[in-house]
């Protein structure tokens, strides 16, 4: 699996790099300008990202666009839904409006700050993402 985290809080970043390590290929983006160039650079290599950790509230672009632009080229390049990356977005928001209208996107589950492990790892599994098995 292959994962982009895209993350300006470092304490978050380092809780997602180190957890999702156990699983993936990491790699960071810390804005949502990167974030885009990444996902873009990786399907021009022909490795997509399986897995994008987008948070919300970011510096240059927020992660409402970055998901948008996310969907955007996949429904322009005609990717499968099975073959889309997987978008978990984080937040520390408690903004029902948000929440649903990045549903409404296209992203796959929210994960609240502070971040809970235990609660990532039932994500990735309910999602079919990582194997059931501790």
């Amino acid at each position: 699996m292959k994962t982009l985290i895209v993350e300006d809080d470092m304490v978050s970043r380092k809780i997602l790099m180190r957890f999702m390590k156990k699983y993936s290929d990491v790699e960071v983006s810390v804005n949502g300008a990167e974030a885009i160039e990444a996902f873009l650079s990786a399907h021009r290599d022909k490795e997509p990202f399986d897995l994008v950790y987008l948070d919300i509230m970011m510096p240059v672009l927020d992660g409402t666009s970055v998901l948008r632009a996310i969907r955007d080229y996949e429904t322009q390049k005609s990717i499968p839904d099975k073959d889309r990356s997987v978008v978990i977005m984080t937040t520390a928001l408690n903004d029902k409006k948000t929440v649903m209208a990045s549903y409404d996107m296209g992203c796959d589950a929210y994960a609240w700050k502070p971040l809970d492990i235990h609660k990532l790892r039932e994500v990735l599994v309910r999602l079919d993402l990582v194997d059931g098995e501790i």
